[in-house]
């Protein structure tokens, strides 16, 4: 009755107002008495002028505004990808990318596509929006660099840091002196040109060198604790310098730039000891809580905003008080997590590739047209890497370090990334740098970062020491080792309890390692210590509980499903623990399954709608990064599909075929290590007809009476599944289950489903 009546008012309102639209319109054509009226011409056809429409469309500025955006988007994620795959940051693909849509390939070899995608009218919105993306990159970029490892780690880590910066700067103010006749524009001064060459030689990539330091595994390490130090102090000191120099150009002399100086030096104090200390008030108040209201992220962003503008008023560009805003933010991890992943996503995927592009098409190859032109290229490469590489690894000699730590600080050091992009882009705008040297140091950019992962790579092979194993390595690599990899506490806690009782009695012979993966990239990796101690409290403490000790590792990834597999690979691993959410376990239906949980898989992604009294998984039995993960994994592997698993005392295992007679090994590590009772059920009589399971299985009864017992498949009651804690099963079996609908399903416990 109820849908009648609103079904009755729908038509009758949507019908008495359209008949009233019509009749307006009708009546408004009178209106149009003594009014002089643009009709169409017989020879523009609907058709023709839906193309001139269409056309008009395609040419307005915001259609070619978001036409370059999406391509942008797509060239720049390809051409990261690809040179990811061959080991390198993916910020050198994205640069690639931008120089590939410029004027370089795109412009060259089709210019009317070029021309069409990038109107000359087109690039100031461009730049714009791309400055957007720097500012917000910028302040990430601050909130990354730690002051309290300044201030512990400062002796050695300044005194590198700083010759990483005299050295490559004194020796790019010599070189400018060699080319400033030939490549400096003209009106600008030598010192204008020749301080922006010092400054552009002596900076380091923060983001792209936290990264390698964090992929390579030396982050907890001195080395690479002084490295990152090196290179904050080098940031900071870098723009600063960089604030200096820009004054100086904009003002003309050093002595007319003092007071734009002052302003700046007034402004810097300004932010320390006015604004950082509200920060730091308002990030005490709300450090406890997971998310922050919309008035507070407000003030901060528009402190940002008012930064950036202060800083552009004052004469030293607006992404210096992006900077500045990040430093000042709140020593909170968490309070920084949040800003950071609020704006990574939009500043990393949407707005930088626009500045890359941008840069791109400022970065003209075809200019460098002869020998000579490349001859100076590889003499600024060759500057640029003797000043930085060479100049932080004589440093770091000096202060103690051994050469192979030396070397390695000198090439992680070298690396410039997006940082020298920035710089040479502001040298442009202010009319210091002709196109060809900007291409020239562009180039000079792309190598010293490329370089990188190579140098490294060698340095370790000429230093590389030869393995000496004592018996206390041989005797931890005939230890039984499991790793368990969780994405949230709770689940990792499980996953732990499981692994206890696999080992309980034996752990001198037996190793547990819990590992967590959080999803990362270029530019999130300045707390990365406190969030792994933050992530394995819980679980440190359910050891202590379960008295079991334990190793841990941490790793920021952008590819989690290869690095979980990887680990567990070359780790010699004898079992490798992952887990699935428990929602299948929903009343009385299989629910909707889960990814792996937080960071490992996003625990709202359902995979699959099951409708029906006794819905199934349909075609899916596993989300796509698990079957990845079963795929690359060489290592058994065991998934827990947790239904609040907290103890593995009564335990059921069935048997489908006969290779699941693996599954004997893990009956025995049940019984023996924590006294489970395990019911095995014999599904179509496969252990009865089978010598070596049946065999196998006997021996348990004699050996354990009390703890083994075998069952028929028509034994097993509804009642029965729902007492049990867990139940085992090998992976090949777990998908008869699946195809065969079995009513098991709506009354499982927790699952362990294990692949051999």
């Amino acid at each position: 009755m109820k849908n009648l009546k609103n079904a009755l008012f729908y038509f009758t309102v949507t019908g008495v107002f359209t008949a009233l639209i019509y009749w307006v319109v009708g009546q408004g054509k009178s209106l149009e008495i003594g009014r002089k009226i643009i009709a169409p011409s017989a020879k523009n056809t609907e058709w023709n002028q839906f193309l001139d429409s269409l056309t008009h469309n395609l040419h307005h500025p915001l259609a070619i505004l978001l036409g370059q955006i999406i391509t942008i988007i797509i060239v720049a994620r390809f051409f990261g990808w690809i040179f990811k795959k061959i080991g390198q940051p993916s910020v050198i693909g994205e640069i690639i990318a931008g120089i590939f849509l410029g004027p370089s390939v795109v412009g060259m070899y089709f210019p009317e596509f070029s021309l069409a995608l990038f109107p000359t009218e087109s690039l100031g919105n461009l730049q714009f929006l791309s400055q957007i993306g720097l500012i917000l990159f910028m302040f990430v970029i601050g909130m990354e660099l730690d002051l309290k490892v300044l201030k512990n780690k400062a002796n050695e880590a300044v005194v590198i840091s700083h010759a990483s910066i005299v050295i490559p700067f004194a020796l790019g103010i010599s070189l400018a002196y060699f080319v400033y006749y030939k490549f400096a524009p003209q009106g600008v001064e030598f010192l204008s040109f020749s301080l922006f060459m010092g400054i552009a030689m002596s900076i380091t990539a923060f983001p792209v060198l936290a990264r390698i330091v964090q992929e390579r595994g030396i982050h907890k390490t001195k080395l690479g604790s002084i490295v990152i130090t090196c290179a904050a102090a080098d940031d900071i000191t870098a723009w600063c310098l960089l604030a200096v120099v820009i004054a100086i150009v904009k003002a003309g002399t050093f002595e007319s730039s003092l007071y734009v100086i002052g302003l700046a030096i007034f402004y810097v104090l300004l932010m320390l000891f006015l604004v950082k200390p509200f920060f730091k008030r308002v990030g005490d108040l709300y450090s406890n809580n997971e998310n922050l209201s919309k008035p507070v992220v407000a003030i901060f962003f528009l402190t940002l905003i008012l930064s950036s503008y202060a800083t552009e008023v004052i004469g030293i560009h607006a992404l210096f008080g992006a900077f500045m805003t990040g430093v000042i933010m709140p020593d909170v991890s968490k309070f920084r997590n949040i800003f950071i992943e609020k704006v990574e996503d939009v500043a990393l995927i949407l707005l930088l590739p626009l500045f890359f592009v941008f840069t791109g098409l400022r970065t003209q190859i075809g200019l460098i047209n002869d020998p000579y032109l490349w001859k100076i290229t590889g003499f600024i490469i060759l500057v640029a890497v003797v000043g930085k590489f060479v100049g932080s690894a004589l440093a770091a000699k000096f202060v103690g370090q051994n050469w192979k730590d030396s070397l390695t600080i000198g090439a992680l050091m070298n690396t410039r990334g997006l940082m020298e992009l920035v710089v040479l882009n502001i040298g442009y705008d202010l009319g210091v740098l002709t196109s060809e040297m900007f291409t020239m140091m562009v180039i000079m950019a792309l190598v010293t970062t490329f370089m990188t992962g190579p140098a490294l790579d060698l340095i370790n092979h000429v230093f590389k020491e030869k393995e000496i194993l004592t018996p206390e390595d041989v005797i931890e690599t005939n230890k039984y080792k499991i790793l368990i990899s969780f994405g949230n506490y709770e689940k990792g806690k499980s996953l732990l309890r499981l692994a206890n009782s696999l080992i309980k009695k034996q752990k001198e012979v037996s190793t547990i390692t819990a590992m967590h993966l959080s999803v990362s990239d270029e530019m999130h990796g300045f707390n990365l210590e406190d969030y792994e101690k933050e992530t394995f409290v819980p679980i440190l403490k359910e050891s202590k509980t379960l008295n079991q000790d334990i190793n841990t590792i941490f790793k920021a990834t952008t590819d989690i499903e290869t690095d979980i597999a990887d680990i567990a690979n070359h780790g010699d691993y004898d079992l490798l623990l992952v887990g699935l959410g428990k929602s299948i376990f929903e009343g009385t239906l299989l629910g909707k399954v889960l990814g792996f949980t937080t960071r490992i898989i996003n625990p709202d992604r359902l995979l699959d709608k099951i409708t029906g009294k006794e819905g199934l998984f349909a075609n899916s039995i596993f989300d796509e990064r698990t079957r990845q993960i079963i795929a690359k994994n060489k290592t058994p592997l065991g998934i827990l599909v947790d239904n609040e698993l907290n103890y593995t005392d009564k335990v059921f295992v069935p048997f489908f075929s006969t290779d699941d007679a693996f599954l004997v090994d893990y009956i025995q590590k049940f019984v023996y290590n924590n006294n489970s009772k395990i019911k095995i059920i014999d599904v179509n009589n496969q252990i009865k007809n089978n010598f070596l399971i049946k065999n196998a299985i006997q021996t348990l009864e004699k050996t354990y009476p009390d703890n083994i017992a075998l069952v028929n498949e028509d034994q097993i009651l509804k009642s029965f599944l729902i007492k049990q804690d867990l139940m085992v099963i090998s992976l090949d079996s777990w998908k008869k289950l699946v195809d065969s609908q079995s009513v098991w399903l709506s009354n499982l416990p927790s699952v362990l489903i294990i692949k051999p």
